[in-house]
């Protein structure tokens, strides 16, 4: 039996809102199933929505920019031939329509004369009759009367009336956060338009900015183009999103970094080895692929560095499988693809692995779902150069390990200065969870590993 369908976005993990990039569709257009029909991006990955079955598109609901979260309509899909069956898909529709705000701007057609005349009662809006509307409503004329501004914003609790707004403005205010109980309406009848919420955000930061104690004060503006020529650019959506994630974790997590170093001598020599066996299983073997294997070994023995504290403060969530994520450089900025079950893989497995994800994030190919589910990250600068530097922790996780270029150095072996190649190694972690004594340890044991990789298969 043919029937119609409201495609909605499926579940996308922890995202609340995800923006639109393209619409690959249009109304009338014969898709089959699995065919994608729009593609979301969102914290630095992408992901098609398909469609669930064949058919024809008869109505998109959606568009490029427009940001959805679980649950948001997608479009129509028409299995058959008839339009019958697309009557019960469309009563969802319907019914927000008999109660979107603008059905309450209509006014009983006797009373509409006498509101001009008593302007200042504010009880005036609230005398028309519910029972009576569905007879008597009409369109209000041109020149309807409007409230007072002194009419007390609706107040959006339970039992109470809900503020008078669209879907639209009512979509609008949470992308802004900004509470309708607490906007005055300036439309017919305490209606609230896009412009009171846009002057709630605004007269709200200048009350931030401006406030003697309690948030952080905003830097000045400054006009750079009095000193000489400049340039504006915007930035990257992944700068974007990277910002905001990574002034949020600085804020909420108490950082400490603890330095040291792992002799990598004989790991080095250990690595330029296995040139054949990897030829043969086509992947390059880096240091980054062994760091992977001892950070495994060493969440084993230190499970406070697998876990995340639980919202209340009071409790850890312990993770009993081991998800490590790796920050990729892109010419849009650092991504952070997580490899899945990296205790159980091999060095070379690690370094197949490694690659195919480098590759698809410089790309800008990455799933979401490959950007899910760390439980400790690793950012190497070893390529690029450097001594130390102090990694910020990727939220929820509790640390990240820094790792900078190896350098040779001159070791005292008791004897005598020997050459070795020592790699320095900057922890940070999350003080509320790890002490000082506890990545003190955890380090050591890094650098144990490094310094012996036979130590692995004990």
């Amino acid at each position: 039996m043919p029937e119609s369908v409201v495609i909605e976005v499926p579940d996308i993990g922890d995202f609340d809102e995800v923006e639109i990039i393209e619409v690959l569709v249009s109304k009338g257009q014969r898709v089959a199933a699995e065919d994608p029909l729009i593609t979301l991006e969102s914290d630095k990955a992408t992901m098609d929505i398909p469609a669930p079955s064949a058919g024809v598109i008869t109505e998109l609901r959606v568009e490029v920019g427009q940001t959805v979260s679980q649950g948001t309509p997608i479009a129509l899909l028409d299995a058959g031939q008839s339009g019958q069956s697309a009557k019960p898909a469309d009563e969802a529709p319907e019914k927000l329509a008999e109660v979107e705000p603008p059905a309450a701007d209509a006014s009983p057609q006797p009373e509409q004369p006498e509101q001009p005349e008593q302007p200042e009662q504010p009880e005036q809006p609230e005398q028309p009759q519910p029972p009576q509307q569905p007879k008597t409503s009409r369109p209000r004329p041109a020149d309807a009367y409007r409230p007072p501004p002194t009419l007390p914003p609706p107040v959006e609790r339970a039992g109470l009336a809900l503020p008078h707004a669209s879907p639209a403005i009512r979509r609008f205010a949470r992308e802004l956060g900004a509470p309708l109980s607490q906007i005055r309406g300036s439309g017919t009848k305490g209606r609230i338009l896009k412009e009171d919420v846009k002057a709630w955000v605004k007269q709200s930061l200048s009350a931030l900015a401006h406030a003697p104690a309690g948030g952080i004060p905003a830097l000045p503006e400054i006009d750079f183009s009095a000193f000489g020529e400049v340039e504006t650019r915007p930035l990257s959506r992944i700068a974007k999103l990277s910002g905001a994630h990574l002034q949020r974790a600085w804020l909420n997590i108490p950082h400490v970094t603890h330095h040291d170093e792992a002799d990598i001598t004989d790991l080095e020599a250990f690595r330029r080895s296995l040139k054949s066996e990897a030829e043969k299983a086509g992947v390059r073997v880096t240091l980054l692929g062994f760091a992977v294997a001892i950070l495994a070994r060493a969440l084993s023995e230190f499970p406070a560095f697998n876990a995340s504290l639980h919202p209340d403060g009071k409790h850890l969530t312990v993770k009993k499988y081991c998800n490590i994520g790796i920050a990729v450089d892109t010419p849009h900025g650092l991504v952070v693809p997580v490899i899945k079950g990296a205790d159980r893989k091999s060095v070379l497995e690690l370094a197949a692995e490694m690659g195919d994800l480098g590759e698809r994030a410089r790309a800008g190919r990455l799933q979401i779902e490959e950007m899910r589910g760390g439980c400790i990250s690793i950012s190497s600068l070893g390529g690029i150069g450097g001594t130390a530097f102090t990694p910020i922790v990727n939220a929820p996780e509790v640390a990240i390990l820094g790792i900078t270029r190896a350098r040779m150095t001159p070791v005292w072996d008791g004897a005598e200065f020997r050459p070795r190649l020592m790699l320095p190694l900057d922890l940070s972690y999350d003080h509320r969870v790890i002490d000082g004594a506890e990545a003190a340890r955890f380090t050591a044991r890094l650098a144990e590993l490094f310094a012996d990789v036979r130590r692995l298969v004990l």
